[in-house]
Formats: C-alpha cells, sequence, structure tokens
C-alpha cells in the first residue's frame, strides 16, 4: 500500500462519495463515443451514378443504357459509379432510332466522367457529407483523410492536454477541453464547405482526447485500489461503449448529418454542471505541494461517507516527498533514464498498434455484407463483454499474461479471415466480431495498466503521451480500410500481423498486478520485467543516480 493509499484508507471504498466520483467521471466520457465513431454514418457513401440530365432528349432505351456496366470486387456486373457514355454520341443514336446493344456496339461508344453530378441512392439517408460535397470518384480520397484529420487533432491533444493536466490540473482541464468539444462540434454541423468541416473535426479532436484522459487519470487518482480496477477497465470504457452503441439507434432515425452530429453533441452539454460535484485529485495537489487544498477535498469525502477524519491526514507524507514532488516534470521525462525510456518506447508501439485494430474494425463495418446500422450496433455490442472481461482479467490475471493473450488472440482472428471462402460470410464476420472483441479487452487492459506502471508526478503525461504515439495508428486506420479496394484480404493480414507482434512485445513490460501506485519516477518496476515483480521500495538504485544528476544538472526543453 503505498502512503497515500494508507493515509487516505479511513475512507473506505465504496462510500457515498466514491460513488458519486465514479458515475458522474464515467457519465463524461459517453459523448466520446459518439465522436469517435460517428464517421461511418457521416462519411458512409450511398451507392451512386451518373446524371443523365433531362434536358438530354433521350429513349427511354437510351437513357438506360447511359451508365456502363463494370465489375465489382465479387466480379458481378453492375453499373459505373464514375463513368458514363457520351451523351453527345447517346443523343445522335438516340435521333436516328438506332437501339442499343442490338444497332450499336456499347462496347465501342466513348465515354466520359460524371460532368453533371451524381445521382444518390437515398434509401439509406438522406444526406451524408459525401453526397453533400460530391467527395466521390475522383474526390474519394478527402473521405479517408477527414477520419485522418480528426485523429491528427487527437494527436495534437495528446501531445498538450497530458502537460497541461499535469502542470494546472485534472479538473480544469478535463472540463475546458469538455465545453471546447461540445460547442466545436455543435457548430461543426453548420460547416458551410469541406474544408471549414475538417478545420472543426480537427479542434474537436483535440478535445476528444483531452477530456477522456482527464477524466481517466483522475478516477484513477481518486478511487482506491478496488475501485479503481473497476473504474479503470469496465467502469469507463463501459459507459464509452454505451455511447457507440446509442450511435447507430440515434442514426437510424436520423438520416441527415448536419441533424444527426446536433443531437449527437448536445449530451455534452449536459456534462458541464458536474464541474460542482467532482473534485480536484488530492494525489495531484500534494504532488504540488498543496496539501491544504488536499487534505480539504478528503475531510469533505469524509464527511460525504459520514466518517471521521484523523487530525492529520498528509503533513508527513509532503515531509517524506517535499523535495521530488515540487520538481517540475514534462515529456522528456518519459526517455530520460534507460528504465522508463524501455517501458514508455514498448507501450507507445503496443498502443499504435490496437488503435490501428480499434479503429479500422469500427469503420470498417459499413463496408459488412449486410445492413450498417445493425454492423454497427453489433461491433458496439461485442465490446460490452470485452470490457466486463479486461475487469476479470485485470483483477485476477497478471498484466503480462492479459495483454500477450488478447492482442495474440486479435490478431490470429484477423489473419484467419483470409482462409475463409467467399460464401461463407457468417463466418468471416464472426472472426471480425472477435477481433473487435480481443482488441477492445486488450484496449481497456493496456489503459489501466498505463496508469498503474507510471507514477503520479508523471502519469497524465504519461498517457497522453502513449496516446500520442497511438494516434499515428489511428491517423493511417483509414486507409488500412481503402485497402480494400485493392485486396479484401489486405487490411486484415496488417492488422493481423501488427497485433501479434504487439503482444510479444508485450511480455518484455513490467508486471504491475498486486503493486501499490507508484508515487515517484524511482518507484517504478523495472524494464524488461520478465519474471519480475517487486513492490517499490526508498533504496538507492540506479535510476535515483540519474534522477538526482538531472536535478543537479537540469536541461532545459
Amino acid at each position: 500500500m503505498s502512503d497515500y493509499e494508507e493515509a487516505t484508507s479511513f475512507l473506505g471504498e465504496w462510500g457515498r462519495f466514491q460513488q458519486q466520483v465514479f458515475f458522474l467521471l464515467c457519465l463524461t466520457v459517453v459523448p466520446n463515443g459518439f465522436t469517435a465513431l460517428s464517421m461511418v454514418f457521416v462519411a458512409d457513401t450511398p451507392l451512386h451514378r451518373c446524371v443523365v440530365p433531362p434536358r438530354v432528349n433521350l429513349t427511354a432505351a437510351w437513357r438506360n443504357s447511359s451508365i456502363p456496366l463494370e465489375e465489382d470486387g465479387g466480379g458481378e456486373l453492375v453499373p459505373s459509379k464514375c463513368l458514363r457514355y457520351k451523351l453527345d454520341d447517346l443523343l445522335s443514336f438516340s435521333e436516328r432510332g438506332l437501339v442499343p446493344g442490338v444497332d450499336v456496339n456499347l462496347s465501342e461508344v466513348p465515354k466520359e466522367g460524371c460532368l453533371d453530378g451524381w445521382d444518390y441512392d437515398q434509401s439509406l439517408y438522406t444526406s451524408t457529407i459525401i453526397t453533400e460535397w460530391n467527395m466521390v470518384c475522383d474526390d474519394r480520397w478527402k473521405n479517408p483523410l477527414t477520419s485522418s484529420v480528426f485523429f491528427s487533432g487527437v494527436l495534437a491533444g495528446s501531445i498538450i492536454s497530458g502537460q497541461l493536466s499535469d502542470r494546472y490540473g485534472r479538473k480544469i482541464v478535463l472540463f475546458v477541453t469538455l465545453a471546447f468539444k461540445t460547442v466545436f462540434a455543435l457548430i461543426k454541423a453548420v460547416s458551410p464547405s469541406w474544408p471549414v468541416f475538417c478545420a472543426l473535426y480537427f479542434v474537436v479532436g483535440m478535445g476528444h482526447i483531452s477530456n477522456y484522459v482527464s477524466a481517466f487519470v483522475l478516477g484513477t487518482e481518486i478511487l482506491g485500489p478496488r475501485v479503481r480496477t473497476i473504474f479503470s477497465t469496465m467502469g469507463v470504457s463501459l459507459f464509452f461503449g454505451f455511447g457507440y452503441m446509442l450511435l447507430p439507434l440515434v442514426g437510424f432515425f436520423i438520416r441527415d448529418w448536419r441533424m444527426l452530429i446536433l443531437v449527437l453533441n448536445l449530451p455534452g452539454l449536459l456534462c458541464l454542471p458536474f464541474w460542482w460535484f467532482i473534485p480536484e485529485s488530492p494525489r495531484w495537489l500534494l504532488s504540488q505541494g498543496r496539501v491544504e487544498e488536499a487534505e480539504a477535498i478528503v475531510r469533505d469525502a469524509a464527511r460525504r461517507n459520514k466518517i471521521e477524519p484523523p487530525p492529520v491526514i498528509f503533513s508527513p507524507l509532503q515531509n517524506k516527498r517535499q523535495s521530488e514532488e515540487r520538481t517540475t516534470h514534462n515529456i522528456c521525462d518519459l526517455l530520460r533514464s534507460r528504465n522508463i525510456c524501455g517501458i514508455s518506447l514498448t507501450l507507445w508501439l503496443v498502443w499504435n498498434s490496437l488503435t490501428i485494430g480499434y479503429f479500422a474494425l469500427s469503420l470498417n463495418t459499413a463496408n459488412l455484407h449486410g445492413n450498417a446500422y445493425f454492423n454497427c450496433f453489433l461491433s458496439a455490442v461485442v465490446e460490452l463483454p470485452a470490457y466486463t472481461l479486461s475487469w476479470v482479467l485485470f483483477r485476477w490475471v497478471s498484466r503480462r499474461l492479459s495483454i500477450f493473450s488478447t492482442l495474440s488472440m486479435g490478431g490470429l482472428s484477423l489473419l484467419f479471415i483470409q482462409l475463409i471462402p467467399a460464401n461463407l460470410i457468417p463466418v468471416a464476420i464472426t472472426l471480425e466480431m472477435m477481433g473487435k472483441f480481443a482488441v477492445s479487452t486488450a484496449f481497456a487492459i493496456v489503459y489501466a495498466y498505463t496508469a498503474e506502471v507510471y507514477p503520479t508526478v508523471l502519469r497524465n503525461t504519461a498517457i497522453g503521451a502513449c496516446s500520442m504515439a497511438s494516434r499515428l495508428g489511428s491517423i493511417m486506420a483509414p486507409y488500412f480500410i481503402y485497402l480494400r479496394s485493392y485486396s479484401v484480404s489486405l487490411p486484415y493480414i496488417l492488422m493481423g500481423s501488427l497485433m501479434t507482434l504487439a503482444g510479444l512485445l508485450s511480455l518484455l513490460l513490467p508486471e504491475s498486478y498486486g503493486m501499490p501506485l507508484p508515487e515517484t519516477i524511482t518507484h517504478m518496476q523495472p524494464f524488461p520485467g520478465c519474471c519480475q515483480k517487486t513492490p517499490y521500495t526508498a533504496t538507492h538504485t540506479e535510476e535515483d543516480e540519474e534522477i538526482s544528476s538531472e536535478k543537479k544538472n537540469p536541461v532545459v526543453t
């Protein structure tokens, strides 16, 4: 048990105070399920074909034959989405009374692009950003780029939010970024053009990751060991999953992309009053030397739990760690010593592979056989048992074994998809959902593990940095789906290989099962962590020497 946990053990694990913090923080995460994956419907591409204007006086036979046939991915002949026969030639044939396919060989008729625009099938959507700004054919590259712009915003938010949270506090960053994200998401619904939409979506991405990470770290630091495990694995993840599940349900009834964005983002405003009910992290306040404020929060928690607090709570703890806790830390500390550098680089690779798998599989639901809304709902539903399993594994199984097994299961499930015959579509979808299940489980475990392995003085910065590194994967994820146009199996082969490799790398990470949360850098477990599991002690180590040397000779960054 750490000094902080020992000092606050009198509060108990699950009083009124802990219950309030737990559920309110989880509720702030629900809108993130909307934001992250709304592009499944907002940017879906419906069936389309070139417009043949009514002003062109063609006979019914020639108008019906104005679009050439092409082979789709399955070898079937379907109308072209981007070409039509040259209208001047068709008009000439029509005026001369010729019959298509009888008097004229259509394969010899010249073709042209969709000079008059496209007709879009509206049986599934009233409008999407694809139909609004004609992002098809020569402009279809804009579709994956739109999602990548959002994830670039997430990358930018990951870079700055962790350091802001470690410097100014978890609570203020949580609510500022929550308001920031909600307001810009609502403005996005009235975007006049694709560039404006992308610019606003970038800002939404920055707020999206910032409020999620801040809420995650705040709950991890306030709650006790047992409740912390539930919160960090099952709690925030389940509420994110509920938001994801609501996305296809709301989308089913609202088929216009502008109205859909408005309805999905209005609930974010309802979370802002939580400011008056969620406290700042006492751990963070102590790391900043603000003992009186931390003690006031704990005393208020004791009052809510109807417990009498001791006369002195934190003074001995503060005197013991005074010198290091007042040291300013930044993202460079994650690479400054050999031990923490090894942990950081390995976790960055694992996070990157997980993010590619999670978002590529989530965004791919619109391409699966069957109804897009049902497939999206199914993809969301499989996350709920996945997050429950993550809590079970986190509660009773070692961290390394949990991460390795789930990553390996996800990777192998995706690799097996290419072996399934084309006529066994349900089997292929089942394997893909098994991959999504495994990736979701691993993601929840890795998030919680990262919070465990890093110390309080660097925890938010570390999670932000891991999220930042993983965003390179999320930026690439839409293009993994784009590879389907070259080979349907190629995305699954790449994702499966990456996740299997990440699973093997995870065996190098230190074990944190049963360990107290480290308070300082010197409390971190050694790397590589194979067969090593020792509670931290205040002994003098090589890591101490490196940190001590850096304090005497600070590096200006």
